[in-house]
């Protein structure tokens, strides 16, 4: 089978994943294609259930023996498209001026096309250490599927590619990413006397200005000029609270987004969060609800020394940099294995009408990767 058949295939293949029920669909129709296609490539393959129902799956494939080895891992689910916005179908690959458009062809089915066939380069024999091919679930929503892996203490290998987009050029660093909600809730009361209630939205309106206050001070205390931008960032996202201006509010959500730099700990920034909010709404006798809305992606850093980030910098002529979006690169570093995110397509395209892929940029992507399973699993 040919590398375009297996793209167009992939997109045809619905795997949303969505927070919202009625938009989710099962991952599994996507992991037993891909393990058709390994199993007749020479791989071993398991199939992993990730929620207990059989609908959503991870896939761990491997050619070869031995300890160390290179994953090349990619996630299978996509975001929810915008219906009516697309100029073709995002479920049936289409080509035009140079594209292939449909959803998830950058982000990031073609990855799995592309290492299909960089591995098709090497027969088992010929691999002194281990190549693996993992595929994800719900990456977009939680990244319940590479947290079950890593609970299960798999994989084990030395060395991980992440194919996110990033237009070949590798990536060593990106921040933790954090959405929180806060929840204040008081007493409603008739507007004309404040001390007939407790106003959970004048609350609020300390407690945001806390957020703030320290979301600035980390701007002064913490920098990372290898990242833009170079400071932990807060984004203060929605807020909810009220029903009329007569009355005195008694119930009041907030939802922020925090994207922490590496060298800070995540759940130490959103600690600090909560004791500086606990602080700024102390008198008004409000009660206080706060968590995060998933569980949160830690930051990712390999080191710049690292064998796979000086191997991609050479094999790709670029220095490894870094991104402003979360991947499961941070948890394939903390299982012990040097990770970077390579792979093709443009992340400025995901999660958009008319998702798209170079064409040209395929058959550089399976060289790119073939030379990194040389590099890194073939004998001597």
């Amino acid at each position: 089978m040919q590398i375009r058949e297996r793209i167009e295939r992939l997109i045809a293949t619905p795997s949303v994943s969505a927070v919202v029920p009625e938009l989710d669909m099962p991952n599994r129709p996507v992991v037993d294609l891909l393990a058709e296609w390994l199993e007749h490539e020479g791989f071993a393959v398991e199939i992993l259930d990730v929620t207990g129902d059989g609908k959503k799956a991870n896939l761990v494939a491997t050619k070869g023996r031995g300890p160390g080895g290179l994953v090349l891992s990619g996630h299978t689910d996509t975001v929810p498209f915008d219906q009516g916005k697309w100029q073709s179908d995002p479920f049936r690959a289409t080509e035009r001026d140079g594209f292939l458009y449909g959803l998830g062809s950058a982000d990031m089915k073609s990855f799995f096309a592309v290492a299909i066939e960089a591995a098709r380069r090497f027969e088992a024999s010929a691999l002194s250490e281990p190549l693996i091919i993992l595929a994800t679930a719900d990456e977009e929503c939680g990244m319940s599927g590479v947290r079950a892996l890593v609970e299960r203490g798999m994989p084990k290998a030395r060395h991980a590619i992440i194919g996110e987009p990033t237009n070949l050029a590798p990536i060593r660093l990106h921040k933790g990413v954090s959405m929180e909600s806060i929840a204040l809730t008081g007493r409603s009361g008739h507007s004309s006397d404040p001390s007939l209630g407790r106003n959970a939205l004048e609350g609020m309106r300390r407690a945001m200005n806390a957020l703030v206050a320290y979301r600035d001070e980390l701007d002064r205390t913490h920098l990372r000029d290898d990242l833009t931008p170079p400071t932990t960032t807060m984004n203060l996202g929605n807020i909810k609270g009220g029903d009329n201006p007569n009355r005195i509010c008694a119930h009041c959500e907030m939802q922020h987004d925090i994207r922490v730099i590496p060298g800070l700990d995540v759940d130490q920034v959103r600690g600090e969060l909560h004791r500086r909010v606990l602080a700024a709404i102390a008198g008004l006798e409000l009660v206080m609800e706060a968590g995060p809305l998933h569980e949160p992606v830690p930051p990712f850093e390999t080191e710049a020394s690292a064998d796979i980030v000086r191997a991609a910098e050479e094999l790709t002529g670029h220095a490894a940099g870094s991104v402003s979006f979360g991947t499961e690169a941070p948890f394939f570093n903390a299982a012990g294995m040097r990770s970077i995110v390579l792979g093709p397509g443009d992340i400025a395209v995901a999660h958009q009408p008319n998702e798209r892929i170079e064409l040209a940029s395929i058959p550089r992507a399976v060289d790119l990767i073939a030379q990194l399973v040389g590099r890194f699993c073939r004998k001597a």
